[in-house]
């Protein structure tokens, strides 16, 4: 803790820990950051070393860091009474499968830890001061390395036996159309198989930033979308639908999956009409700290049980 004057404040650390990158906060709340840094997603050796030194050296710099939230890639074990709790388990990404990524990081820092998803965090960091403040029930996704999504229903995020795996829903797919045999080492052509990052990439062979806005990849993307959009909407009945990741910073997309969705849902879902589909499926408001002001708030309630 770092006292100043009469008021003494406690430094929370955070991490989004994603396929791709692991972005590092301390803070003195989630919308007071002192220090940031970002470490590539390479072995857990590497980038949890990394990982680790940022934290001490900032502890160093700024005083006792009180409580960690740490908001990863998946899937993880979140159960507390499980022998690999804080693990990330049978993971697509090479090298990172039952790695005890929690127990790793309490071990060198020596101080509490909450745990959860990077999708769960980065939900909790939209409904605190991003697209769905105010909202009670809505589903934030990211698109991506890989697909994955935090529920969040009557103000609470949804975990029952494991985490929602919304990436791995499967999907309808016109092998006509689209004869790719998809990217996920599990079960080929599911959502995230068919419609992340590296799918795109592979597909076409071109990253997706390299592609102008009229490629036929956005249609048939917005498509598989839109028809994980239905599925949400079926299944949870949200008041909002936040798309976010990397893909998504396409925002022409947008566009493309409302008027898929409202073909697709043929006027089902009474919530939903052409009059405010727009704040329906709706793009973060956080601008890529949506799981950073997640895992300072993941950090901060747990400083507040104490």
């Amino acid at each position: 803790m770092e006292v100043q004057g009469n008021a003494v404040n406690t430094l929370l650390g955070g991490i989004e820990a994603g396929g791709t990158k692991f972005n590092c906060a301390i803070a003195a709340n989630p919308n007071d950051v002192w220090e940031r840094a970002s470490f590539p997603t390479t072995t857990p050796e590497e980038t949890l070393g990394q990982v680790i030194e940022f934290f001490q050296a900032g502890a160093q710099r700024h005083g006792p860091i009180a409580t960690l939230g740490v908001a990863s890639f998946g899937p993880v074990d979140l159960n507390p009474q499980s022998s690999q709790y804080g693990f990330i388990t049978n993971t697509p990404k090479n090298g990172w499968s039952n790695t005890n990524l929690a127990g790793q990081l309490q071990g060198a820092l020596s101080i509490p830890l909450a745990f959860d998803t990077d999708v769960n965090g980065a939900a909790l960091g939209e409904h605190l001061c991003g697209a769905a403040v105010g909202v009670k029930n809505f589903v934030y996704v990211t698109i991506g390395t890989g697909i994955g999504a935090g529920v969040m229903v009557d103000s609470k995020l949804v975990n029952g036996a494991m985490h929602p795996e919304i990436g791995h829903m499967l999907m309808p797919q016109d092998r006509r159309r689209d004869p790719y045999p998809g990217h996920c080492p599990f079960h080929g052509n599911c959502l995230e198989g068919l419609a992340c990052g590296p799918a795109i990439e592979d597909r076409w062979g071109l990253h997706g930033q390299s592609m102008d806005s009229d490629h036929p990849a956005w249609d048939l993307q917005a498509e598989y979308l839109a028809t994980m959009c239905i599925n949400l909407t079926s299944c949870y009945s949200p008041e909002r639908i936040i798309l976010g990741g990397g893909v998504m910073e396409q925002t022409h997309l947008f566009p493309r999956i409302r008027h898929k969705f409202l073909d697709l849902a043929g006027g089902y879902f009474p919530q939903v009409s052409q009059g405010n589909i727009r704040s329906f499926i709706v793009p973060p408001k956080l601008a890529g700290r949506s799981g950073e002001v997640g895992s300072l708030r993941m950090a901060q309630a747990l400083c507040s049980s104490f």
